[in-house]
């Protein structure tokens, strides 16, 4: 089975092309304008085993916002068209992630039904040229078109990049784990007979 997609987005403010490979060994191609940015990405294909290519074009010249927030729409869009019909998969993916004395836990439940919650604590304003406030706003954005119940937690930490930088992570290895075939499920994992 492919499980693969790609998604072109072009609005005012943003142009994005996305490819995902959720069965790929974790290679990466980023490039949003956003140095700290890709970093995250980079380790989110990597921790997950996605091969992702990523070309975003925004207008960075007003700030981050539409070219995170719009990453986060693609990247979700690209996720839930890859899963198809999720017959076979665990649904369900938990980690938790230290960093050096940061420590993040993430729960994920492909559910086709979308909420956040995103608590990381105090963060200081920039990491590298990326607002920190922004990053809630990818998950949100990835949560609600991926249409998963995302929720991701500080645990512990004090470092804003480790924090940032677990909790990429910690959602790759979540996500992985609930995109994973498991040979039990011969269907879909859910007493309604579908997953949307």
């Amino acid at each position: 089975m492919d499980r693969t997609s790609t998604i072109t987005r072009k609005t005012k403010e943003t142009d994005i092309t996305l490819s995902i490979n959720l069965d790929g060994t974790g290679e990466a191609r980023i490039k949003t304008g956003i140095g700290f940015f890709d970093h995250m990405l980079e380790g989110f294909a990597k921790h997950g085993f996605f091969d992702l290519e990523i070309k975003a074009e925004g207008d960075l010249y007003v700030d981050g916002h539409h070219t995170v927030e719009d990453t986060g729409i693609v990247l979700g869009q690209a996720i839930r068209q890859a899963l198809g019909d999720k017959k076979g998969i665990k649904r369900f993916g938990n980690f938790m992630l230290p960093m050096d004395e940061s420590l993040v836990v993430c729960a994920i439940d492909l559910s086709g039904r979308p909420y956040l919650v995103c608590d990381l604590g105090s963060l200081a304003p920039m990491a590298g040229e990326l607002d920190t406030e922004l990053i809630q706003e990818f998950f949100y954005a990835l949560s609600y078109s991926a249409g998963m119940n995302l929720h991701i937690r500080k645990i512990h930490g004090s470092n804003t990049h480790h924090i940032i930088e677990a909790a990429f992570k910690a959602f790759a290895k979540a996500l992985d784990e609930a995109s994973f075939f498991d040979g039990r499920i011969k269907d879909v994992l859910s007493t309604k007979g579908t997953i949307e």
